[in-house]
């Protein structure tokens, strides 16, 4: 039942004001948003989100992508912005930083260990961006664990890809 408008106390109404959440919460948050092209890892997986902050009441989160003319990287601010609001962050900014660029040394190892079940070889610890293109010979095979040449697009022992490339017959690949 209304109560009628004669009978509504005059005391001032205390109104709540939510407590943002904590740039930790907010981390986790983005763990969970896919890359749009290898989504079995997040964002946060890959290293670029490189920073998440309060300022003035507006959340910035930085990002750099994984080069600077990734054509993922709409997909991906779409992404965190609808994930973010759709977790009631009303004011979000994000930045882009290019400098320093990124490199596959911000993989995180949850990361690497998602890309090698999913069937990529991850790229060893500094190896930079020429990992992206040829594997080192320490790189193992993610399907059956050989040690390829450098050079090596397929495995020579499954035939699995190794490089993003060479990827679009897996699972399973069907070498050269």
């Amino acid at each position: 039942h209304a109560v009628p408008a004669a009978r509504l106390s005059r005391r001032k109404l205390v109104t709540m004001q939510a407590v943002p959440p904590s740039t930790a919460q907010v981390w986790d948050w983005l763990a969970e948003v896919p890359d749009p092209e290898i989504p079995v890892v997040s964002v946060t997986d890959l290293g670029i989100i490189r920073d998440v902050r309060w300022q003035d009441g507006t959340l910035v989160v930085a990002v750099t992508p994984t080069y600077s003319g990734c054509p993922a990287t709409a997909f991906i601010d779409l992404a965190i912005e609808t994930s973010l609001r759709a977790r009631g962050v009303e004011h979000v900014r994000l930045e882009r930083r290019l400098s320093p660029p990124w490199t596959t040394d911000w993989v995180t190892p949850e990361g690497r260990e998602k890309l090698r079940a999913y069937g990529i070889a991850p790229p060893p610890k500094g190896a930079g961006k020429r990992s992206l293109f040829a594997v080192d010979d320490d790189v193992a095979c993610p399907r059956c664990g050989t040690a390829n040449a450098p050079d090596a697009r397929f495995c020579r022992q499954c035939g699995a890809g190794l490089t993003p490339a060479a990827c679009t017959a897996w699972p399973g690949g069907t070498g050269p």
